[in-house]
């Protein structure tokens, strides 16, 4: 699974978040790829659903 296809499952719009804040998506990403998607989301958990009402798919 890819970082975009992660956002995208969690409806997060993966071009406005890298566009509005550009140091924690690349953060995330860097993140991301080395962990496993759960381990991720885990750590996550409450920061992905604030970024997630921020930049919902519409």
């Amino acid at each position: 699974m890819t970082f975009e296809e992660f956002l995208a499952g969690k409806k997060i719009d993966e071009n406005q978040f890298r566009q509005n804040e550009p140091i924690r998506y690349h953060s995330w990403k860097a993140e991301f790829e080395q962990l496993h998607p759960e381990s991720f989301t885990t750590q996550k958990k409450f920061l992905i659903n604030e970024v997630r009402r921020k930049y919902q798919v519409r």
